[in-house]
């Protein structure tokens, strides 16, 4: 019968207690396929501490679910490889475990949010149901008092009339409640790192505002290290201590998110932001990034950004930029970070 593991070993291997809850470095992971080889992550590292917010930011395709895919261990494989890196889960390499010890983590160390929890959830299931699944596989519960602790849950994420709500299926659940549904099965076992993909999709900003309000509230509660990766620039902007911009499966410039927010090192990061709409500046038209991102079976020479780039020049074609210390947390991989930094400055 699953019992309660140790927080101070995973997988029998004693936990730094010094550590951050985790440490991702250099991370690589490929997928081969009938086309060629997908890099789809190439090079991503990070560091998340406790009761800390690390948001991976970037357009569809830029690696950012991948690389939580990794983290958890749930990558197909085949086709799906991690080729290189190492995934450090309060001081153990994640990577050197086994399967079963991997499946292990996950839900009770790291958890997570999936993007799209209609399709997550099990349509044929009532959601007390599955949420009280996760006692009974990973803690034993009896059935009786794994129901008990799935209605304690979902009042706790403010589901009203919890007890009768139990009962309900997926579908009988607008797209916020049954978020607030994936946020509870997240939650079940009190996870020290909660991962949380596009957690606010298809929702309206109402309803958005309300989920990320509760996401910091449980984190306070818990102390939990939160991984949010999103394409919201607005809503990183109210809750992430760090940001991670992504490109082509490549970070291109990581720090604090003030900074980051204030003052953007790398082009990609400023056609985010002047892509979105601002209140203090008045504008009639938007400035889009033009074109597209790049295909990943065949990333272009030099800097994978170049064929999109305002400030692209010769040496953008010829080598790939390394990322350059803007100050002693703030990194950005364009050769020409100094200008674009200044630009934004209105220097």
């Amino acid at each position: 019968m699953a019992t309660t593991l140790s927080r101070d070993a995973v997988a029998g291997r004693p936990v730094d207690p010094a550590a951050p809850l985790l440490v991702v470095e250099d991370l690589h992971v490929e997928f081969r396929i009938e086309a060629g080889t997908v890099r789809a992550v190439n090079g991503l590292s990070y560091t998340l501490r406790r009761g800390e917010t690390v948001a991976i930011l970037g357009e569809s395709g830029s690696g950012k679910s991948v690389s939580a895919q990794a983290v958890m261990g749930i990558i197909d494989s085949p086709p799906g490889f991690v080729t290189g890196g190492s995934v450090r889960f309060r001081g153990v390499e994640l990577l050197d475990l086994s399967e079963a010890d991997r499946r292990r983590v996950r839900g009770d160390r790291i958890a997570m949010i999936f993007q799209d929890a209609l399709t997550a959830l099990n349509p044929v299931f009532p959601v007390g149901w599955q949420i009280a699944e996760m006692f009974r596989m990973h803690r034993g519960v009896p059935r009786k008092e794994a129901r008990e602790k799935a209605i304690e849950l979902m009042e706790r994420v403010k589901i009203p009339s919890a007890r009768t709500r139990a009962g309900s299926y997926p579908h009988e659940f607008s797209g916020g409640m049954r978020q607030r549904v994936m946020i509870a099965m997240a939650l079940s076992l009190d996870p020290e790192i909660l991962i949380a993909d596009e957690p606010t999709t298809a929702l309206d900003v109402t309803v958005q505002a309300q989920i990320m309000a509760l996401l910091a509230e449980l984190q306070q509660q818990t102390g939990m290290g939160l991984i949010l990766i999103t394409h919201d620039l607005g809503v990183v902007a109210e809750v992430a201590d760090q940001v991670v911009v992504m490109y082509a499966g490549r970070e291109v410039e990581k720090g604090p998110s003030l900074p980051v927010y204030h003052r953007p090192a790398h082009p990609y990061t400023l056609g985010l932001m002047d892509s979105l709409p601002r209140r203090d500046v008045h504008t009639e038209r938007l400035r889009p990034i033009k074109g597209s991102p790049p295909d990943l079976l065949a990333i272009p020479p030099g800097c994978p950004f170049r064929p999109r780039c305002p400030y692209a020049r010769d040496i953008c074609a010829a080598e790939e930029p390394p990322l350059a210390a803007v100050t002693s947390e703030h990194v950005s991989a364009c050769h020409f970070w100094e200008e674009v930094s200044r630009e934004r400055a209105g220097a």
